[in-house]
């Protein structure tokens, strides 16, 4: 089974992804896309959370080694504890940032000194949060074998930046794949599809360029 098409399939069967290059969503970063990607509705679904769940398990076998999974708030949460229980190993967290009360944990969990982690997201756009959190891990003294994520759309920059901060990664499914099976399904016509594989080339200029 090709689980990066598989899994874009399920996720837009599920509604977790959509699609609308002529009605584009606004990120809470301010960008303008034509897709919008929450990967938190497919625990709602069991086949489809079984399927991540097992994806993840499979691809954790190329990194020797693993002592630890660990989940970044808030969508990667409850994906690194399932894979976390799916290979009986320790979860823990982290924070975007530390809280303002108690101990301030910014990592919710026990991580030791020198522990092979891997750490589960829900999505990659430019890596930021990833990166930020394979920071936190490092600065407690985790080694990090890498990032996992559900979904990443393939911007150069995110690989810039995973490239910067020496860590691999890697997402179980894709942009192209999510495009392929979309206009298989005809859930977009394959002018609407040119229209996206431009916003993921240009995604800065993409909405100036087709819509001002």
């Amino acid at each position: 089974m090709n689980i990066a098409k598989a899994l874009a399939e399920n996720l837009l069967k599920i509604n977790a992804v959509k699609l609308k290059a002529d009605e584009p969503f606004t990120w809470a970063s301010g960008m303008r896309s034509p897709i919008y990607c929450d990967n938190r509705i497919s625990l709602s679904h069991p086949e489809v959370r079984s399927l991540i769940k097992s994806a993840f398990a499979e691809k954790a076998k190329t990194y020797q080694g693993i002592e630890i999974i660990i989940g970044v708030a808030t969508a990667g949460i409850a994906h690194g504890a399932l894979l976390a229980d799916e290979l009986d190993l320790p979860f823990a967290y982290v924070r975007s940032k530390a809280k303002g009360h108690g101990r301030q944990n910014q990592i919710e969990g026990e991580v030791s000194n020198g522990q092979k982690a891997l750490v589960i997201e829900d999505l990659i756009s430019t890596g930021g949060s990833s990166i930020q959190a394979v920071e936190v891990l490092r600065n407690a003294g985790a080694s990090v074998l890498a990032v996992g994520a559900i979904f990443d759309y393939g911007f150069d920059l995110s690989q810039k930046n995973f490239k910067e901060a020496q860590c691999d990664y890697f997402s179980l499914s894709n942009y192209p794949a999510l495009l392929e099976e979309a206009e298989k399904i005809k859930y977009i016509t394959e002018e609407q599809k040119n229209t996206l594989l431009d916003w993921n080339q240009n995604p800065q200029s993409w909405y100036k360029k087709n819509f001002n």
